[in-house]
């Protein structure tokens, strides 16, 4: 490794695709599938390609589209699209009438814009605090819920800071308050197992090139009573609840990707958390002061989100950039913003501790070489601003 060489940290923002990911959607462009909406025997042939796929993610993320109740796995442009169609989809199904939307308040802004759309409508919002360690407080549930609550949306694992949220025990309330309840699994998905059945959502969202699959396609799982209103209009694809002409080529790679991380993930999880590790006992040890958000929590085993006081973490990424090292300052989406994190803040933090914070996700790709590098690297920039 050069000095020149970069070491990639933001994993979270997007993963390297698979080669064997790459290389089935290169024989699924090859094989010229025609449009699988098609009634022609190559429209046909198409279709039973996409519906493999299709069964194989649903599968893959614990949920049963052949059973007497099935499940429904609606594929989407994304975990963008994925939530959008969650939030405003289920909302809109339960009545035209404006009622009643519960997230948390540090979900992605993917999440929070169309909240934020359906209170300039007449809706009312309300926002699940988090305590210091970055954990949805689920007890305030109780005091929310009521004949107007449409839904209750809560990531499964947070975008900054890595913390895994109480989902599966705050779905078992929202089923006994007869209220559906969305996660957000963007960043779960290919980093730790998901049952889709055993969490007890009525909706779950992923994005395929978050575990190294192609950009372009998500998924919104759906349990079978989970009615969605569609945000997109002019086509009877999916049921009419997302039109338009679904990638089968795209669909294969996901389910691939899928695939290959559920074939290793045992080993693939104790990887990240290893690097994971190295990478923040290395901070500490070289730079007193350093601040791990969530450290005591239980957080996903590839995000580390860290605080280096004194220092301003707009600065300390653009000097990291030329240092070779990439990572990021919080979600992608918010990549560019002036306004500090929302997750951080709401975890009650002082703002100048926030400034100084950035977001490492490490992957697969990574090394332990890479990671002392990185270390290295890091502390040396602290060094010289300060």
């Amino acid at each position: 490794m050069t000095t020149l060489d970069t070491i990639y940290l933001d994993h979270n923002a997007t993963t390297p695709i698979h080669p064997e990911v790459a290389e089935a959607i290169h024989r699924c462009h090859a094989a010229g599938h025609a449009n699988p909406a098609s009634q022609h025997r190559s429209g046909r042939s198409a279709r039973h390609v996409l519906e493999n796929a299709r069964e194989q993610v649903a599968e893959l993320l614990g949920a049963r589209l052949a059973h007497p109740n099935p499940d429904r796995l609606v594929f989407t442009s994304g975990g963008t699209e994925s939530n959008n169609l969650a939030v405003l989809g289920i909302c809109r199904a339960r009545g035209p009438e404006p009622g009643q939307l519960v997230i948390s308040a540090m979900e992605h802004p993917c999440v929070i814009e169309p909240a934020q759309y359906l209170l300039e409508r007449g809706w009312r919002l309300d926002t699940l605090s988090v305590d210091l360690n970055g954990t949805v407080r689920a007890e305030q549930l109780a005091g929310l819920l009521g004949a107007r609550t449409r839904l209750v949306s809560v990531m499964l694992g947070n975008h900054e800071t890595g913390v895994l949220q109480p989902v599966a025990a705050m779905a078992a309330f929202c089923a006994s308050a007869g209220v559906p309840i969305h996660t957000d699994a963007v960043q779960v998905a290919g980093k730790l197992p998901i049952d889709f059945r055993a969490l007890g959502v009525s909706a779950l969202s992923v994005a395929a090139h978050k575990f190294r699959g192609p950009v372009g396609i998500g998924a919104l799982l759906l349990r079978h009573d989970a009615a969605v209103a569609p945000v997109l209009f002019g086509g009877h694809q999916q049921g009419g609840g997302r039109p338009g002409t679904e990638s089968v080529a795209l669909a294969v790679g996901m389910a691939k990707a899928l695939e290959l991380w559920h074939r290793d993930h045992h080993a693939h999880q104790r990887h990240l958390t290893q690097l994971r590790d190295r990478l923040e006992s290395g901070l500490h040890a070289g730079r007193a002061g350093v601040v791990v958000h969530g450290r005591a929590a239980q957080r996903l085993p590839h995000t580390s989100n860290v605080a280096f006081p004194g220092l301003d973490g707009q600065t300390l990424l653009m000097a990291l950039d030329m240092a070779g090292v990439a990572c990021s300052v919080g979600s992608a989406c918010s990549s560019g913003s002036t306004e500090l994190s929302p997750t951080l803040q709401a975890m009650g933090l002082p703002n100048d501790l926030v400034r100084s914070s950035l977001r490492f996700s490490v992957g697969a790709t990574n090394t332990p070489d890479e990671i002392d590098e990185a270390v290295r690297r890091i502390l040396h920039v602290c060094r010289e601003l300060t």
